[in-house]
């Protein structure tokens, strides 16, 4: 008997058949039940088998429906970017974000299959995408002669490839407005989370925060003392905010991402639904205002200059060419913080920074050093992600752009800058044919800024490709795929000289 004619005869048992048929089916079926969750919670415990059944009902609702697996992966990645399952060791333990992608990429794929999909969408960044791919394996079996195969390596670089593929899934499955917006608005929403727990446990006593992130030692989090992070990682300088991120510097990233996708939403005429429901004053949405004020404190405590100034750069771009607002929002924030008493070794930090005179700086400066040596050495490919060749170099620099070069070498590095530039260029196209649809205009804004924003940071970071923070990349390719699924989605647009979307599948959104 196959599964759906069992499924069809328990159906029929409960509803259709007679009185003591649905009255045996009903006590089976409890009894089945009750046996295996009294099982589940006898062998695990009331925690963990909670946590089974609380994973399973969400592995069902996600195989039913795409959107509600990208709202888990934006949240997991904002909210808890590390953590793996506890499960017995095999030689690695996938993380939450392995398991996600997978569903994502397994649900699609079998969509296609069935047919339900009819057309596939490669877009005009489809074809730099495949072959920076293809030479990212190159330069890995290249590394291979220079450092042992291992299973953590492998692991780590095939969730590089799926994290980079996340593009695909992102212009195959978001293909009406309403879904774009939705992930947009969780995404605000999850890095609004983030910024409030990495403020909370900030101000916490420290040893209250100690037990608090030592508790998520059940997802292979770190634990002890050690979670803390100071600057210079001297306890005798200010404490650094980093939520559950763990390092200070990728809870920048992450906030220079979703304060980049909430800006635009302060000053739009049509911001997204959650926004437009709050008043206006002076042209200024009051919620977007909150929002952006607790982001930017977070930010602050993270004293991650890098970010501060990719976010300042890029809110700059932005100004110049849409929201002229910004410029006097930019100017009160810098004055705030130059002039408030509270700020003022925030201030000498950065400037220390500027003149090149602090420790991190000057490490910093030693490891540019350090890759471009690397990079004469192995100009081409690289000498990709297991080890340096040569006992006086190493892989590893805080700049994503000699991290590329040191990794896939100077052709991998040309391919990345292509689909940077290829990205960029259709979003502003497109931003010349949206001045009708100003919602959506805000939202291709705000993909704009956090993605100029993780670019600009990334002069003095390196996690946006990094194969050792695994959400991060996840993050900067969803962003890219976001930016260019809006230029993608079909709508009623029809500009003389504008670019020609492709028709939906189905569930056409009209442009507000």
């Amino acid at each position: 008997m196959t599964q759906q004619a069992l499924v069809r005869r328990l159906q029929s048992w409960l509803v259709t058949g007679s009185e003591l048929r649905r009255f045996t089916a009903t006590v089976v079926l409890c009894l089945i039940v009750g046996i295996a969750g009294g099982a589940l919670f006898a062998f695990l415990g009331p925690i963990w088998a909670s946590a089974v059944l609380a994973a399973l009902a969400g592995g069902l609702i996600m195989l039913r429906s795409t959107q509600v697996t990208f709202f888990a992966l934006v949240a997991v990645i904002c909210l808890l970017p590390f953590a793996a399952l506890p499960m017995p060791d095999i030689g690695f333990s996938p993380t939450l974000i392995d398991v996600i992608l997978l569903v994502l990429l397994f649900s699609w794929l079998f969509r296609v299959a069935l047919k339900k999909q009819k057309s596939l969408i490669g877009s005009p960044l489809a074809l730099p995408i495949v072959v920076f791919m293809v030479l990212a394996c190159a330069s890995f079996v290249i590394g291979l002669s220079f450092g042992s195969l291992t299973t953590n390596l492998a692991r780590h670089f095939a969730e590089l490839l799926l994290s980079i593929f996340l593009f695909f899934l992102v212009i195959n499955n978001v293909r009406t407005q309403k879904r774009l917006q939705e992930i947009t608005t969780v995404l605000i929403l999850a890095g609004l989370a983030a910024a409030v727990i990495g403020i909370a446990l900030y101000f916490l006593p420290q040893d209250v925060t100690i037990r608090l992130l030592s508790s998520l030692r059940i997802l292979r989090y770190p634990a002890g003392s050690d979670v803390l992070r100071f600057v210079e990682d001297n306890p005798d300088l200010p404490l650094r905010a980093i939520s559950t991120s763990i390092d200070p510097n990728v809870l920048g990233g992450l906030l220079v991402i979703v304060i980049g996708i909430t800006v635009p939403q302060l000053v739009a005429s049509r911001p997204l639904p959650l926004f437009a429901r709050w008043g206006r004053w002076r042209g200024v949405n009051w919620l977007a205002a909150v929002v952006l004020a607790v982001m930017l404190v977070c930010l602050l405590l993270t004293f991650s200059r890098g970010a501060m100034g990719g976010l300042g750069a890029a809110l700059f771009v932005l100004a110049l060419l849409r929201y002229r607002k910004l410029l006097v929002f930019m100017l009160l924030v810098g004055l705030v913080i130059w002039f408030l008493p509270q700020t003022q070794w925030y201030v000498q930090h950065f400037l220390e920074g500027v003149r090149l005179e602090d420790l991190a700086t000057q490490m910093r400066l030693g490891e540019y050093k350090d890759a471009l040596i690397l990079i004469s050495r192995h100009p081409w490919l690289g000498v990709g992600f297991a080890g340096a060749p040569d006992i006086d170099t190493y892989i590893g620099v805080s700049n994503v752009y000699l991290l590329l070069a040191e990794e896939m070498g100077l052709i991998g590095l040309g391919v990345f800058l292509w689909i940077v530039v290829l990205t960029i260029g259709r979003i502003l196209r497109w931003l010349r044919y949206l001045a009708e649809a100003p919602r959506l205009e805000a939202v291709l804004l705000g993909l704009l800024a956090a993605l100029l924003g993780a670019l600009f940071s990334g002069i003095l970071d390196h996690y946006f490709f990094n194969i050792n923070f695994q959400h991060a990349v996840t993050l900067f390719w969803l962003v890219i795929g976001l930016s260019i699924t809006t230029t993608l989605l079909p709508g009623d647009l029809q500009t003389p000289g504008a670019p020609t979307a492709p028709v939906p599948l189905k569930g056409h959104a009209d442009y507000p």
